[in-house]
Formats: C-alpha cells, structure tokens, sequence
C-alpha cells in the first residue's frame, strides 16, 4: 500500500480524496463547488459535518465542511460595499466558496496534495472589480491537514482583502472552554464586548462571536462527542477566530478570519494586497485522541 495517494472519483461531482495510510487519514476536496474539503478524517477520526443536500444542491450554500471565504469574511453592511466612488454587491463570504476551481496539480510524493487554482472574470468583477489568482494547496501528511494559500493581486492598484474559512466541525455540547488566550468576545447577538471565563456557551445564540484579542494564532476545542482534542494554527493574518452554531444541529464553526464583519464597509483594516503582489497564508487543522 503507498503511504500517500490522490485518489479522484466522481459521485454528484467529481471529487478528489487525500490518503494517509499510516494514520489512518483523509481528506475529500470538490473543485466544483468553491474547493470545499467536505470531509476531515484525521487519525481515524471524521471532524467535519456536512449537510450533503446542501452539498448536493448546487444553488446552495454548503452547510458543513470548511468553505473558502474571500475576498471578504461575514456580511456587509446591507450587502454593499462602495469603492472608489462606485457602490457593489456582494453576498455574504464573497465570490470563491460558490464558483468552481481547477485543479493545477497533484502529489504523492512526501504527502498527499491538491493544488487548485480560481482566477478572476467578469462574473466576479460585477461584485469584486479586481483581478486575482487564488492558489489553495491541501496537503495532508503525519495525520494533519494544511492548507497553504497565496492570494494574488493581477490588478493595477491595491487589492483589499479579508479572507478567511468556515469550517463546520462534528460537536456535541455547544458549551465549550477553548483552548486560547483570547480574553474578550464581541457577541454579534447584542453586539456587547464580553469577558470569557473558561467556557463560550453557543447554545440559542442566532448569530455568531467573535474572539478579540487572542496573541496566539491557534485555538483548541474537544473533537467529535467530546473525544480528544481538535487544534487549530493559523498564520498571523488571521487576527480573529468567530464561532458560531445552529439550534438542533450538532456542530460548532471555528472560523479564522482576517477582519471582523463589514470590514469592507470600514476600511480600518483591511489587507491590501499592492498591484502584482501576492499574500502568502497558511491553516492547519490536527487532532489527537490523547
């Protein structure tokens, strides 16, 4: 059996599965709908949620696995956003989570990987009047998965961005003390900045939260039915990780964001990317059953 294998099968979409053999680990990426890793299964163990007929549905928002958000995290303000004198739309996450990818290449030598490409048109200009090229490689190897990112300006003139990604994650109890040195939360619920102490409870909030001022770019929560232990580490551009639920549904969303809500409507800040440059970042999700 080889160690590492890129394995493509199609089912409603075509569909390519990362494999680990010796850790007994996957991950199932969808070019088709916005790069989505529909499933997570480190070291045995299967992370992610899904709602497979929102995956199904390709006029949905997928529920589960962990959407790309870019070039903006959350909502804006009325769902417009005004640039340079001129007034856009925008639905909420951006323009990449509901557009297909193309996959650049594959490897299996050292680990398993995926690189996927999404490039700017006129469909996306009518929302977002920039040029870019999305580079997304998902890489799993010694039962974790990173996903190393470059977010290229084709443009003439700064790029303003604030991405992020939405990971749904398989969850019990919504009352959990993560793992982080955040002190504060913005609760978009009542919009009221509050302390934490020791636990978030996430149970009846409609809307998401929002940890301030967290030093450490990482974070930690119990895995599936309160079994081991989920970490993820992140790259200093995310400054915020947002949580956030569903009544009756039995996931949390751990989101690394690189600005808060309405950022674009803002502007205080905001990654501007110069004309010809590129933004390198990187996410990686580990879990342990110890």
């Amino acid at each position: 059996m080889k160690q590492y294998e890129v394995l493509k099968h199609d089912s409603t979409y075509t569909l390519y599965t990362l494999t680990e053999a010796a850790t007994d680990s996957s991950v199932t990426i969808c070019p088709e709908r916005g790069a989505i890793a529909i499933s997570c299964r480190l070291n045995g163990e299967e992370l992610f949620y899904l709602d497979e007929a929102t995956f199904i549905d390709p006029e949905a928002n997928i529920r589960g696995g962990n959407p790309i958000l870019f070039p903006i995290s959350g909502q804006l303000v009325d769902g417009r956003y005004e640039w340079d004198g001129v007034t856009y739309s925008m639905r909420n996450h951006g323009v990449a989570r509901n557009r297909p990818w193309e996959v650049v290449s594959l490897s299996e030598e050292g680990e398993a990987a995926l690189t996927l490409r999404l490039r700017s048109s006129e469909d996306t200009r009518i929302e977002y009047p920039f040029d870019f090229e999305l580079l997304f490689t998902y890489a799993l190897k010694d039962g974790s998965l990173q996903i190393r990112q470059s977010y290229r300006n084709r443009s003439e003139s700064s790029m303003p961005i604030y991405a992020g990604f939405h990971p749904y994650f398989r969850i019990g109890s919504k009352r959990i003390a993560y793992g982080t040195d955040a002190s504060r939360f913005l609760d978009y619920n009542d919009h009221v900045i509050k302390p934490i102490h020791d636990e978030i409870d996430l149970e009846g909030l409609k809307e998401s939260v929002a940890l301030l001022d967290a030093s450490e770019r990482a974070i930690s929560f119990p895995g599936p039915e309160g079994q081991g232990v989920v970490q993820m580490t992140y790259s200093d551009v995310f400054k915020y990780v947002v949580l956030w639920q569903v009544d009756g549904k039995p996931f949390i969303c751990v989101e690394p964001w690189m600005a808060l809500n309405a950022e674009l409507n803002r502007k205080e800040e905001l990654q501007l990317i110069p004309a010809g440059e590129s933004l390198e970042a990187e996410l990686a999700i580990r879990y342990s059953r110890a």
